[in-house]
């Protein structure tokens, strides 16, 4: 068993080693990075790209013409016994043998119009798959956000432990110096594993955003060392609703995809307005007699069905229904946009004040008060309540500061997203 697994290593070592090694991915990724690796490896935008395959392929059916049909026949053949073909006196048969071909004649420009219906459904399977990359960039915007929101989580979560670890070291010699009451040793050192199972959630809370960003880039295999480089988006130029409506109604793939698709529907109406007409059949026969005699003849033949129960007038309305419903999805969707754009501007303005606010008066203030009171209480003027109360307040507000700097940044990427300016540059 060994040598035979031994002899196998051997032969296909070089067909390994004479193939081409796959690139490896990066560790370390900015936003931009992690876009692009998302557009061309996620599996679910992947699986819509064949939509577009699909669409070429229904193109190629709506090409192709009527085939022709071939017929070949054998008449009056003496296989029962008879025997007219030998016998002069019998009128019988003669034998006969026919081949015939027959053509379909489309009336209606029926082929034009299937073309145009497949083109017009190419275009509409183009701009929803622009959309699906649209609302997958989103998702990846957002999936950065909160992975550079839980390293800031973390590096917050760890600096606290750091600084209630050095108190505790402080308090544990000050016990031992008689300076400090035990109990107070105790309060610090409760606080500090407090703060030590705050560092493991953010880690744990670092590691599924991590995960959940691969997931969206295709990644199959996750990476333990997976990291994010970059900041978190900060624009200061004004951002109007108005314009961020015209863009909305101008560039959204899904409200152009519906467009297109009554576009479809119109071209469709006119297929089946043409499928109503009858189509021509005609066709040529040779025929060829023997037996008491021999000849040759030509026969030509001409059939149309008569439209006397079936116009297609089933269809024709169906069209005609189907051209309504899209006109009404259109203005529904045209009313949801207005809605969503004007959503996105309220959280824009919201996270735009709220982060001017942590800036301008929230962040020096929690800051100073927890220097100050920290230095108090290694003086014995204030109290570890106190302490610990001027420390959770300075958590509380960094934490809400780097929220809203998220909060922020994700409100720019929806408006880009909402007005389609992600897909349309």
């Amino acid at each position: 068993m060994f040598l035979r697994s031994f002899c196998i290593l051997i032969f296909c070592a070089p067909l390994v080693a004479g193939q081409p090694a796959a690139p490896a991915l990066p560790d370390r990724v900015t936003i931009d990075q992690a876009v692009k690796e998302a557009v061309e490896k996620n599996l679910g935008l992947l699986a819509e790209k064949y939509n577009l395959s699909i669409a070429d392929a229904r193109i190629i059916t709506a090409r192709l013409r009527p085939n022709p049909v071939f017929s070949a026949g054998l008449d009056y053949q003496d296989i029962l016994g008879t025997g007219f073909r030998n016998d002069p006196n019998n009128n019988a048969g003669p034998p006969e043998y026919n081949f015939r071909t027959d053509f379909v004649l489309e009336r209606g420009r029926k082929r034009e119009q299937r073309i145009e219906v497949a083109d017009n459904a190419r275009s509409v399977a183009q701009l929803q798959f622009l959309n699906s990359t649209r609302t997958l960039l989103m998702d990846v915007q957002s999936a950065f956000i909160d992975l550079l929101l839980a390293k800031e989580s973390l590096a917050l979560a760890r600096e606290n432990l750091k600084a209630f670890e050095s108190i505790v070291d402080v308090n544990t010699s000050r016990v031992r110096a008689g300076d400090l009451a035990k109990v107070e040793l105790v309060r610090s050192q409760v606080a500090a594993l407090q703060f030590r199972n705050a560092v493991r959630q953010a880690e744990s809370k670092l590691r599924v955003a991590s995960n959940r960003l691969q997931a969206l880039m295709g990644r199959r295999l996750l990476s333990l060392n997976f990291d994010v480089a970059g900041e978190l988006r900060r624009e200061t130029s004004p951002v109007t609703v108005a314009d961020v409506r015209t863009k909305a109604l101008e560039l959204r793939p899904d409200l152009l995809a519906l467009t297109r698709d009554q576009a479809r529907s119109q071209a469709d109406l006119r297929l089946q307005i043409a499928q109503g007409k009858v189509d021509y059949t005609v066709g040529t026969q040779f025929h060829h007699q023997f037996g008491n005699g021999h000849g040759n003849s030509m026969g030509f033949f001409f059939s149309a069905p008569l439209p006397v129960f079936n116009k297609n007038q089933g269809e024709i309305e169906r069209a005609r229904q189907e051209g309504l419903q899209i006109q009404a999805k259109i203005r529904a969707l045209q009313n949801d946009i207005s809605t969503e754009v004007e959503n996105a501007y309220q959280q824009y303005a919201t996270a735009k004040d709220l982060l001017e606010s942590f800036e301008k008066d929230m962040l020096a203030q929690a800051r100073d008060v927890r220097e100050t009171t920290l230095y108090s209480y290694r003086r014995g003027e204030a109290s570890f309540v106190e302490l610990l109360d001027a420390q959770r307040a300075f958590n509380d507000t960094m934490q809400g500061y780097n929220e809203a700097r998220a909060e922020y940044a994700r409100s720019l990427y929806l408006i880009d997203s909402i007005s389609g300016k992600a897909v349309n540059p």
